[in-house]
């Protein structure tokens, strides 16, 4: 899989005339040139349902005159670009109003995405219908006819459908529609089925070529879904609602699966389906570093216009990002993360667990928070599932509410045992009906808090503040020491604010008693009481941070990792086998809210960032340098065994090279 590729998106009315009229293969060529893009995802079928070739198992758009995807391809091959072909799976509105009834359809009958065909927009399909044998035909067709590099299904995964189809499917097998966890179960024979049969479609052609599913979102949990493709393509467009924290969480949990990935973003000022909106070149300068220091390689979504003429301006914007990229390629190459501390994901966990209790999505902010945390505390982390391996790491973290069961518990003792810490926040640690504590964390969990906010005044000092009464407006849990030590007391206030008794603007201020402890370290790990991670994604209240940081300070006094970076600066580190080495990645750019839509407009540099790293034992440097200018860069070897240098300037995106004996 290439590092500079382009996702071209091609959904185009049929009420529009002269489609791909202006489409020349030297226009194209140049601008793929101009961008320094070695890979292009280009389209045999689009949303609307219109095949851009001649087709016998589908129709070609009826402005259309001649075969624009093989010009496409055969102008990308002669200049040795790469060409995955798009086929819009879940949608294809033309066959949508021929044949509602393969439409997916909700409890109440309506359809998805769009409720009804008198609103503007698309309705996704039941792969439970006859429309799956379609849909296979014109993959197959594609694979046949072409020379596709890959194949790129869109607008898919497990859906919970209620279709004439689906509802006859589980009465034949004795199951009632209206029970939820049957209706579930079918959703994912169905999702399974079609994959399967997607492969064997592909298979009976071409062995092996790559094909990825996209659902938007990698479900944290689910190897079994991510390996139904041959790699993985992480659509994360920060403008587009998914925000800058989204990618760094994903991409740190699926570089833990060994697959080869990248990650999406786009050159829209906002999302996908957007016409003439551009970001500024920083901002793909950032989002392109971004994944190289997570591991990934990278596209850029696009959108053609209908005459099927480039837009230059967007492919200077991307070729100021990828010339870049390639010059760092060398050291991107089959990298490996480098990281201290695991975040069992909530999702994950809530994937895995027996019997889990549904609970509200906001709580899934908890990843999320933590993800914030550790990066603005500069730490190396991955996101890990119940099936990694915990022995890679020193600490482990359970953010808020991880829901503990025997083979989980038997896992995080066994991590303990062998010297490993833990960090648990809030319900994390309760077993699955939430009425008892099970990790052994020196502590008595008595129920949950009845005050709220509720109060932490630490017996620390928490980084560039004092001690003081912390307000917490999360759900706090009540506990009692039972072998561990307190670092801090938990307060209540006078009462709850309620209609009959408040005071003030807001909440009620605190007693100054102390109720009990809020923060509890004993030799396994520290407890806090509250669920500072999802409430920090949430509101960024600076006192749930220092919190997080000195417990750890306490659980990993020495990281891998230390630089003095700003709170948004970036650091992680990877480790290229093939070249002996370790890449040590930084990062700086500053993200500001405009309206509705986060951006990335000025960087500025930084001078003088120090580094310091704690290496494997067996471990011997034989040379630092940045990459890709190749300049050395003088170091230090430290008596403890650390590594420490100072990066002279760094202007978005810096990696430093250390190259082993």
């Amino acid at each position: 899989m290439r590092f500079r590729q382009v996702h071209l998106d091609f959904h185009t009315s049929e009420a529009i005339p002269g489609i791909g009229s202006q489409f020349s293969r030297s226009q194209f060529q140049n601008m793929l040139r101009i961008g320094h893009v070695d890979s292009i995802t280009v389209f045999s079928k689009c949303h609307h349902g219109w095949a851009y070739h001649p087709s016998e198992a589908n129709t070609m758009h009826p402005h259309l005159s001649f075969d624009l995807l093989g010009e496409l391809i055969a102008a990308a091959h002669e200049i040795d670009v790469k060409t995955p072909v798009y086929l819009s799976s879940g949608f294809d509105e033309k066959l949508a109003r021929r044949h509602p009834e393969w439409l997916i359809r909700d409890a109440e009958d309506r359809t998805r995405w769009v409720k009804d065909f008198m609103t503007p927009g698309y309705h996704e399909f039941c792969f439970n219908t006859p429309y799956l044998d379609i849909l296979l035909a014109q993959i197959h067709e594609v694979v046949s006819n072409y020379d596709a590099d890959g194949i790129f299904l869109d607008i898919v995964g497990i859906r919970e459908c209620r279709c004439q189809y689906c509802v006859a499917t589980l009465r034949e097998a004795g199951q009632d529609p209206r029970d939820e966890a049957a209706v579930a179960a079918l959703g994912e024979r169905t999702y399974l089925n079609y994959t399967r049969r997607v492969r064997e479609t592909i298979d009976a052609v071409k062995p092996g070529l790559p094909v990825f599913h996209n659902s938007s979102h990698q479900l944290r949990g689910r190897r079994d879904l991510a390996h139904v493709n041959s790699h993985l393509e992480l659509e994360s467009l920060p403008t587009g609602g998914w925000g800058y924290d989204h990618f760094p969480l994903s991409a740190r949990y699926v570089q833990s699966l060994g697959m080869d990935y990248l990650g999406m973003t786009g050159k829209f000022h906002t999302s996908w389906g957007e016409f003439g909106g551009y970001k500024h070149p920083n901002a793909l300068r950032f989002e392109t570093a971004l994944s190289l220091a997570h591991g990934a390689k990278c596209s850029i979504g696009d959108q053609l216009h209908p005459s099927g003429l480039m837009d230059e301006a967007t492919y200077a914007l991307i070729g100021a990002a990828y010339a870049e990229v390639e010059a760092k390629e060398p050291w991107c190459r089959g990298t490996s993360s480098v990281a201290d501390i695991a975040v069992l994901s909530l999702e994950a966990a809530r994937v895995a667990c027996p019997d889990a209790q549904e609970k509200d999505e906001r709580a899934h902010l908890a990843d999320a928070g933590a993800v914030r945390i550790l990066t603005e505390g500069h730490y190396l982390y991955d996101i890990v599932d119940v099936d990694a391996d915990f022995s890679r790491y020193k600490v482990l973290i359970l953010p808020d509410e991880v829901p503990i069961w025997s083979e989980l518990r038997e896992a995080i003792n066994l991590f303990a045992a062998n010297g490993g810490k833990v960090l648990a926040t809030g319900r994390s640690g309760l077993n699955v009906a939430g009425d008892t504590f099970m990790l052994e964390l020196g502590l008595n969990w008595k129920g949950i808090n009845p005050y709220q906010p509720s109060y932490f005044h630490p017996h620390f000092s928490p980084g560039s503040l004092l001690p003081a009464s912390f307000v917490m407006y999360g759900e706090g849990q009540v506990v009692e020491l039972n072998g561990g030590h307190s670092l801090g007391r938990r307060e209540n206030p006078y009462f709850n604010r309620d209609v009959f008794t408040f005071s003030s603007h807001l909440h009620t201020p605190s007693t100054g008693e102390d109720n009990g402890p809020g923060m509890i370290e004993s030799p396994n790990g520290i407890y806090i009481a509250w669920n500072v991670f999802g409430d920090y994604a949430d509101n960024g209240h600076l006192i749930l941070k220092e919190m997080v940081l000195h417990a750890l300070s306490r659980l990993l006094p020495r990281p891998s990792l230390c630089c003095d970076l700003p709170a948004r600066g970036i650091a992680t580190l990877q480790y290229q086998a093939e070249g002996n080495r370790y890449i040590n990645h930084l990062l700086y750019a500053t993200p500001v809210l405009k309206g509705r839509v986060e951006v990335i407009e000025d960087i500025v540099p930084l001078q003088d960032v120090a580094v310091s790293l704690y290496l494997p034992a067996s471990a011997s440097i034989k040379r630092v340098y940045l990459a890709p200018s190749m300049e050395e860069l003088p170091y230090e070897a430290g008596e403890h065994g650390e590594i420490s240098y100072t990066v002279p300037y760094l202007d978005n995106h810096q990696m430093v090279v250390l190259e082993l004996v």
